[in-house]
């Protein structure tokens, strides 16, 4: 069953992993004053933070859609069997994603749509499966969408080894080229639309690809902004970035323009990593934002 429905689209959250990330707030998020944590942690505490661990806690989810008869995986999560170097958290998981899936009432086969909004470890994951020694797509019948900008910086061709030590050693080897290869995907740029309901937009900063799916059927509204925001602290501090945003300057114009669509459209802001309800409405509050009402899905 679906988790809420906005106009025609049913949208089911998939959770693959939600705890700590550990790393401490200030490591994560380098911007943040340290008091800043302690003034918000009547709400920040315990879905978002742990600050008696110092502590992040994030979820690692999938937002699973269902519009104009298909059926469509909004990022990927981190997948099984990976080596992952420089993100232990990540390494060698066995999760049962699938079997949430499957619970959801989608097969892999069943998959017609997989949107990455950027080629982060955290957002392609399960793009592959392990079948023998071999990674192929997971999903075999799917047009897997990944924004051309980051293909093209993460590509082992291009000379990406300086960026290794930010976590993304291994992945595009494991998780973009086999469906590349494969024909599965489809590389964007500037902007794609997907049907009458569903749209992906560049959103560049926290990668040059960083992308935006905005939902707008009927009258609701809603944005999957993937790594726009780690942290709710984001939506009332927008300069804050995460120490993973390759263009600090970007991406903090990036969230305040979005932020600020977001209040003026009355939209629903989804990123991928909030636990707790998922996401918020915002409101404009002077230079920053306010959480208007937390996002209408389980607490999780």
């Amino acid at each position: 069953m679906p988790d809420i429905v906005l106009g025609d689209v049913s949208i089911t959250r998939i959770v693959e992993y939600y705890g700590s990330v550990e790393l401490a707030p200030a490591t994560f998020f380098p911007d943040a004053p340290e008091h800043a944590w302690h003034a918000h942690r009547a709400w920040l505490a315990p879905d978002f933070v742990d600050l008696d661990a110092n502590a992040c806690i994030s979820a690692i989810q999938t937002w699973l859609l269902r519009s104009e008869g298909r059926t469509i995986l909004v990022d990927t999560g981190v997948g099984n069997h990976k080596e992952r170097p420089y993100s232990p958290v990540w390494s060698r998981l066995d999760t049962d994603f699938l079997g949430e899936l499957a619970r959801a009432g989608v097969r892999p086969e069943d998959v017609d749509l997989v949107i990455n909004t950027h080629l982060h470890v955290d957002h392609v994951g399960w793009n592959t499966r392990l079948d023998g020694r071999t990674w192929v797509p997971t999903f075999p019948n799917a047009t897997y969408l990944m924004p051309r900008r980051d293909f093209d910086f993460w590509n082992p061709a291009n000379g990406y080894a300086a960026r290794l030590g930010r976590g993304n050693q291994n992945v595009f080897e494991d998780s973009v080229a086999p469906v590349h290869e494969a024909g599965q995907t489809l590389l964007w740029d500037d902007g794609h639309t997907i049907d009458a309901n569903l749209r992906l937009d560049l959103a560049p900063g926290h990668t040059p690809g960083s992308s935006v799916l905005t939902l707008a059927s009927g009258t609701d509204r809603a944005l999957f902004v993937g790594d726009l925001l780690h942290t709710p602290l984001q939506f009332v501090a927008p300069d804050t970035n995460s120490c993973f945003c390759e263009d600090p300057a970007a991406a903090r114009a990036t969230r305040h323009r979005l932020l600020g669509n977001a209040s003026d459209t009355n939209s629903l802001v989804l990123p991928a990593h909030l636990g707790g309800h998922g996401g918020a409405e915002v409101v404009r509050d002077g230079n920053t934002f306010a959480i208007k009402a937390w996002a209408p899905f389980a607490r999780i």
